[in-house]
């Protein structure tokens, strides 16, 4: 099996190659950041075009590089949903065309569940596993007993970890995206000066709620002189010690609910070095075992849709030959079950 794998959920253009027997042959990945800094947030219509320009280009180098001709793929796999409606519908046009010009099959992909598997591409996963999915668009506790099997224990009820990380960056005027340059300023910082509050922490649920948080960032930010950088990086360190206590509080409540001895780390959020250190020296202390993948693999891309779809087909999953481009943009998780 020889799958073409397409992504285009929100600001990343990914395209990559996967064969049955090889792994993962090539990969592709285009970032949008230029087109929507200067807005300070991704632009939905401006994504869509850039999808649209890039996506010819980087699927022809995808081939280039694994030495492949069209007519040798057996399916193409897509983003279906979540995400920006536009984004999704240029790449599910783009690859239901394709598979149609080389009479081949298409498999919709759920965009969190290539999150959730991504670790898999270079390791083998042992279910059951919880998983902490934490990304720009996304904060879930999700219970995974097997491809396709999933139940969502607890979610954040506003904004997710990852906008929180980029709003909170915006108002210290590092600029979009700002989640790194954030958790780097932070580097600096004495986590201890600002005492911000630590959503939902202490309570029962396994749910988040970040909003408030990024309200009193927002609020203590104001207090501060504009050449203030030390004061800017202890804010930073501050914020960013909120957000990784409660998702180590939660996560660890919610291993402790579903009795899980493995727990895998997914999304853009899962990059951050603190949250890295603090949920594995946790898990640990409690006898569990914690994976992250790659750092190349927590944001979007191509590759966690290629092994997605790998998976699916290993599973008895069948393509469709319809040509209907199927977009979701609002898609729970717990849809796969059935």
């Amino acid at each position: 099996m020889r799958i073409l794998a397409i992504e285009s959920s929100c600001d990343e253009t990914g395209v990559a190659l996967w064969a049955s027997e090889l792994g993962l042959v090539a990969e592709v990945l285009h970032s949008q950041v230029g087109v929507h800094a200067p807005y300070g947030g991704v632009v939905p219509e401006l994504a869509s075009r850039d999808h649209a320009r890039r996506l010819p280009g980087l699927v022809r180098q995808a081939f280039a590089e694994a030495g492949w001709q069209t007519e040798e793929v057996d399916l193409v796999a897509y983003t279906a949903g979540p995400g920006l409606a536009g984004a999704l519908l240029v790449g599910a046009a783009f690859a239901e065309a394709f598979a149609a010009a080389v009479n081949v099959p298409t498999l919709p992909i759920h965009h969190l569940e290539g999150h959730l598997l991504s670790p898999g591409i270079t390791m083998d996963l042992v279910f059951p596993f919880l998983a902490l999915l934490v990304s720009g668009g996304h904060t879930q506790l999700v219970w995974v007993e097997g491809v396709g099997n999933y139940e969502v224990l607890g979610e954040t009820l506003d904004d997710a970890a990852g906008e929180a990380f980029d709003k909170a960056a915006k108002v210290l005027g590092l600029g979009y995206p700002g989640g790194a340059r954030l958790a780097s300023l932070a580097e600096e910082g004495d986590s201890r000066r600002f005492a911000l509050p630590r959503p939902l922490r202490g309570s029962e649920t396994v749910a988040f709620s970040f909003s408030g948080l990024k309200t009193a960032v927002a609020l203590a930010a104001r207090s501060l002189p504009a050449d203030d950088r030390q004061g800017r990086a202890d804010l930073a360190a501050s914020f960013e010690s909120a957000i990784v206590e409660v998702l180590v509080e939660k996560t660890m409540r919610a291993a402790e609910l579903c009795s899980a001895e493995r727990v895998v780390v997914a999304g853009g959020v899962a990059a951050n070095r603190r949250l890295r250190t603090a949920l594995t020296e946790a898990l640990s202390a409690s006898g569990r075992s914690v994976v992250f993948p790659p750092l190349r693999w927590c944001a979007d891309n191509g590759a966690m849709v290629a092994y997605a779809a790998a998976r699916r087909v290993a599973n008895g999953a069948e393509g469709k030959r319809d040509g209907r481009a199927v977009v979701r943009p609002r898609w729970p998780l717990e849809a796969l079950r059935g």
